[in-house]
């Protein structure tokens, strides 16, 4: 582990004994994040797959970079047998390490988040585990509830219970309150950047039950400064 790890890092290393250093000479290039957050989302996947949730690498870069993680020893590989017959990437529990230190990025990220780009690309698993990470219920007594949500053509559902703030992909069949719009709109308003109005005025579409929106807690009401 220790020599496949050193062999990672023998050609780019900031060549300090700090911890964060040492992980950045790890995780640090581009791409190598938000390839850690697709396994993290997906769980064991297909190249395709993988490459399929990072809009804009290129096939080699990739490669290049899942070689390198699996010489780290944050990255496993394993041939599945038929009808898959293909190799299936995998977070090891070192890769797994990096669930929080994702979710501190995204919640410092969040921040940055006001304006959506035109060339920006959206998908639904993105979506889904905003809410997952940085939601919880304000109301752990208050009866199950449903949000679905709609934003960019991708579709996730909130489920309330028990204080915390559940997340999917998918169409729920019955939801409380449906919360449709651009992304920014959407996202904006579930984790705590900007309020109803806000939300609305940028295209917003809110139908059902929108007292529920009292019980969503978001992170980021404590993280980032409201818009």
């Amino acid at each position: 582990m220790l020599e496949s790890m050193a062999y990672a890092v023998s050609m780019r290393s900031y060549g300090q004994y700090c911890s964060i250093a040492r992980a950045l000479d790890v995780v640090g290039d581009r791409w190598t994040l938000l390839i850690a957050r697709e396994l993290l989302l997906q769980g064991s996947c297909r190249f395709t797959d993988l490459k399929n949730g990072l809009p804009g690498i290129a096939t080699n870069l990739l490669s290049n970079r899942l070689k390198e993680l699996e010489e780290a020893g944050l990255v496993t590989r394993e041939d599945a047998p038929p009808p898959v017959a293909t190799v299936l990437y995998s977070l090891s529990d070192s890769g797994r390490a990096l669930e929080p230190v994702l979710q501190a990025l995204g919640l410092f990220g969040l921040r940055f988040m006001a304006e959506e780009r035109a060339d920006d690309a959206f998908q639904a698993r993105w979506l889904a585990y905003a809410p997952e990470w940085f939601v919880t219920d304000a109301d752990p007594d208050g009866p199950p509830a449903v949000i679905q949500l709609a934003a960019g053509g991708e579709l996730a559902v909130i489920e309330l219970r028990d204080g915390e703030a559940h997340s999917r992909l998918g169409r729920a069949d019955d939801p409380d309150l449906v919360l449709e719009g651009p992304p920014r709109a959407v996202l904006g308003l579930v984790n705590g950047l900007i309020d109803l109005q806000r939300a609305e005025r940028i295209g917003l579409t809110a139908t059902g039950q929108r007292d529920l929106l009292a019980r969503l807690r978001p992170a980021a009401r404590e993280a980032v400064p409201a818009r």
